[in-house]
């Protein structure tokens, strides 16, 4: 066990907990605590977005698939996840900027009424079950590395969800973009040192990217046949469209000081997501081409372990201290960022409704109990999934909201017909169909993504609840007129 090692990682654990306590005395209302109180320049929107997506999956997940069967398994995460935030940026930040919302679920409430509102918010909670409980797995698994197995990964579980825990719950969402904004610094540079040591160790960056050339790795699209196609396609749109109608990323935006500073922020983040997620890629490339086989077999039968294997059996303790940084920098600014998100929907949008007149103090207090209260879930909820892939966690939490969420947002802001009956039969239409496809119900996922079955009903629901209703009062009123 590395004594140095660790006594690094904890001192920068209790500075990440230090400035939580810092930023929680400039709390004062559930706006600050929610979103910043709206006063984020742009630099920090930009960091704060970026370390939400770039989380255990990116650094352990991404990079494990991508030696495993190349670019176009990780067409979900990093590309689909990255033009999730460019999209926002584009087609959503400004619109939903300019309402001045506390939470997304305020949209669903006030263009489609409280049931929508319920419901959209439930769905969007629940998602992110499978996300913080990936990165709760990957806390877990780097305290068990880091203490050479001393320490279980369970134990490493509660440790890290603790230590999460406590800033978040003392300074809602200022903490995160202060802790996000440090802690990107960190992430940035200490895997770009690292690439560049671990492009050393492999003979140099040709010998890499001759590796991944030989390999195949960079081969992107899939084979030309339609469910092949349909996968590739499914696989893309599910963090690229079922990302967009999530409390994380409105945080975000409705964070920023002015509309400016919400849409470039959001575009920045995304592309930067997408740029610097090939570091961790190059990084086990080469520990592919150093530890040859072993690192094949790693990555297939225990990929998670692959980089922090790699960096400390071949690395010295500088790099050492970096890469933990960097990771512990990567798990954490995703994790407050995903406790801190359906915690706020929770009591915004659904408790809200059951307990109306609650004053700013009572809902900042519920706030933090909450947050208290879905951080247990999720530590059980992990603890539960443990041995399942962080990967498939992660992709797996955005179909719900894809399938329920994400077509009554984006025709709600651009579709001036869109109605209550539309959205309702949408969420039926969406949420039905992907139930369908489950491998427990039937073997249409086989052949066809059963989220993107889901997203293309939903769609159908829509226009089919909202025109027909109009239809057939139109009609009403002109057989009205004929007898008249």
């Amino acid at each position: 066990m590395n004594t140095i090692l660790i006594t690094f990682v904890v001192l920068y654990l209790a500075g990440t907990l230090a400035l939580g306590v810092w930023a929680g005395t400039r709390i004062k209302n559930t706006s600050d605590f929610a979103i910043a109180g709206r006063r984020l320049p742009l630099i920090m929107v930009v960091t704060t977005t970026f370390a939400t997506w770039f989380g255990a999956e990116t650094v352990m997940g991404i990079p494990a698939k991508f030696v495993q069967s190349g670019l176009g398994a990780v067409v979900e995460d990093p590309f689909g996840a990255g033009m999730c935030l460019v999209l926002v940026g584009a087609f959503f930040a400004a619109k939903l900027y300019r309402q001045n919302l506390l939470t997304i679920g305020d949209f669903y409430r006030q263009r489609y009424g409280k049931g929508i509102e319920v419901f959209c918010s439930s769905a969007i909670i629940l998602s992110y079950l499978g996300w913080v409980a990936a990165q709760i797995t990957a806390l877990g698994l780097v305290f068990s590395v880091l203490t050479n197995g001393a320490m279980s990964e369970t134990a490493g579980m509660i440790v890290g969800t603790l230590a999460v825990l406590v800033y978040v719950v003392i300074g809602g969402f200022l903490a995160v973009a202060w802790t996000d904004f440090i802690q990107m610094i960190v992430l940035v540079i200490g895997l770009s040192i690292i690439a560049i040591f671990a492009s050393d160790l492999a003979g140099g960056s040709d010998q890499v990217l001759a590796m991944a050339s030989n390999a195949d790795l960079f081969k992107f699209l899939p084979p030309p046949t339609f469910t092949d196609i349909a996968m590739f396609v499914g696989a893309a749109l599910t963090m690229m469209l079922g990302s967009i109608p999530q409390q994380d990323v409105f945080q975000r935006v409705m964070s920023a000081k002015d509309e400016k500073a919400a849409r470039r922020g959001a575009m920045i983040g995304g592309v930067s997501y997408i740029l610097f997620a090939f570091v961790p890629m190059f990084i086990v490339a080469s520990a592919v081409v150093v530890m040859g086989d072993s690192a094949l077999d790693m990555a297939q039968n225990d990929y998670q372990r692959l980089l922090p294997t790699f960096v400390l059996t071949k690395m010295p303790l500088i790099m050492q201290i970096l890469f933990f940084g960097a990771l512990l920098s990567a798990i954490k600014s995703t994790s407050s960022a995903t406790l801190l998100a359906p915690s706020t929907s929770f009591v915004e949008n659904i408790l809200k409704n059951l307990r109306p007149g609650m004053k700013d103090r009572e809902q900042l207090l519920a706030m933090r109990v909450t947050i208290v209260i879905f951080a247990g879930l999720v530590l059980l909820y992990a603890i539960a999934m443990k041995g399942t892939p962080i990967y498939d966690l992660v992709s797996a939490a955005y179909q719900v909201t894809l399938v329920g969420a994400f077509v009554p947002l984006v025709m709600g802001l651009y579709w001036k017909r869109a109605s209550t009956q539309g959205a309702i039969l949408s969420l039926v239409l969406g949420i039905g169909t992907w139930l369908v496809f489950f491998p427990q119900v039937s073997t249409l996922g086989e052949h066809f993504p059963g989220q993107l079955a889901g997203l293309l009903a939903a769609l159908v629901g829509m226009v089919a609840g909202s025109l027909a209703p109009q239809v057939l009062k139109s009609r009403h009123e002109q057989a009205q007129t004929h007898v008249a």
